[in-house]
């Protein structure tokens, strides 16, 4: 059994039953649990503190996740970590009730063999919580766009003159230079 999946057969379906838990456990290996720039990395432990709560028409998991999080700053692309903390909450219906008959297989997870499976919610919730735009910090400069080279270690007078050729011929006259006419 995954270290992901949590019995309700101790809870029994009566409603107001309650049980506790605190796992760690490996993050899923394939795929990495967040986006192209974070995420959280492969195998590392995934702290849960979950309660399941036997409700009328299923069991309410809710709970928080704790993780480390991994990856590159999106302005100047070194390497960074972070820790995320997230919440759950969500209701696993049990087969056979209303909320079952009433939801799509999508809308709701589902109580299966008195298990709940709560990896994808986690996963979710990690998902949302992650920054679209992670940096190494808030006031990072970034990378020069002319020449690739980080903002932070170049002098602040750095730059690059690019001037367009339409306008090269004026250029000799406002150093003082002679151009050839056209005679």
């Amino acid at each position: 059994m995954s270290a992901w999946v949590f019995s309700t057969r101790e809870l029994g379906r009566r409603a107001g039953n309650m049980r506790s838990y605190h796992r760690t456990v490996p993050a899923p290996a394939e795929p990495v649990l967040g986006i192209d720039v974070i995420g959280v990395p492969a195998a590392d432990p995934v702290e849960l503190d979950v309660r399941l709560e036997s409700v009328t028409e299923g069991v309410y998991v809710s709970g928080t996740v704790h993780a480390r999080l991994a990856g590159e700053c999106a302005r100047c692309l070194d390497p960074l970590t972070d820790e995320i903390d997230v919440e759950l909450a969500e209701l696993f219906a049990y087969p056979a009730s209303i909320t079952d008959a009433t939801t799509d297989a999508d809308e709701l997870p589902r109580v299966v063999d008195e298990q709940v499976d709560i990896e994808q919610i986690v996963r979710d919730a990690i998902v949302l919580g992650l920054p679209l735009s992670p940096l190494c910090r808030a006031d990072c400069p970034g990378l020069c766009p002319e020449c690739g080279e980080r903002r932070a270690d170049l002098a602040p007078d750095h730059g690059h003159e690019t001037l367009d050729p339409r306008w090269a011929a004026l250029r000799g006259l406002a150093v003082g230079e002679a151009t050839p006419s056209a005679d």
